[in-house]
C-alpha cells in the first residue's frame, strides 16, 4: 500500500480518536453514568481510532524506511499514543478534571502533528 493511503488512514484515526475525545470529555462532565449506552459506543470509536492510528503510524514508518532503533520523534509519538490510549480511564474516573485534561489532549496532540511534520532528529 502506498505512503498515501497510511496517511488518509492516519488522519482518520485521528478524526476518530478526537471526536471520541470530545463527545467524552463533554459526557463525563454533565454527569454521565457508566450505565449509559452511549459510554460504550464512545469507547469503542476511541479504540477503532487509536488502532488505525498504529497500524498507519507503523505503515508510514516501513514506507519512509525507519526501522530500529527509532529516532526520538517516533519514541515521543509512541509514547503520547499511549498515554491518548490510557486518557480514557482519566476521563471518567475524573470528571471534574475535564477542562484541565481537554487542553492536554489538545497540546499533546499538537506536539504529535509537530514531530510529524518536521521529524527532528
Amino acid at each position: 500500500m502506498s505512503y498515501e493511503f497510511y496517511k488518509i488512514a492516519h488522519l482518520i484515526g485521528l478524526i476518530l480518536l478526537f471526536t471520541s475525545f470530545g463527545a467524552m470529555l463533554y459526557h463525563s462532565a454533565m454527569g454521565g453514568k457508566k450505565s449509559d449506552h452511549y459510554r460504550k459506543s464512545l469507547a469503542m470509536i476511541h479504540g477503532v481510532g487509536l488502532l488505525f492510528l498504529l497500524i498507519a503510524g507503523f505503515g508510514m514508518l516501513a514506507k519512509l524506511q525507519i526501522h530500529w532503533p527509532w529516532p526520538g520523534w517516533v519514541l515521543i509519538k509512541t509514547l503520547i499514543w499511549i498515554g491518548m490510549g490510557g486518557s480514557l480511564a482519566i476521563i471518567y474516573r475524573k470528571p471534574k478534571f475535564s477542562i484541565y485534561l481537554m487542553w492536554i489532549l489538545i497540546i499533546l496532540g499538537a506536539l504529535a502533528a509537530y514531530l510529524a511534520v518536521l521529524k527532528p532528529q
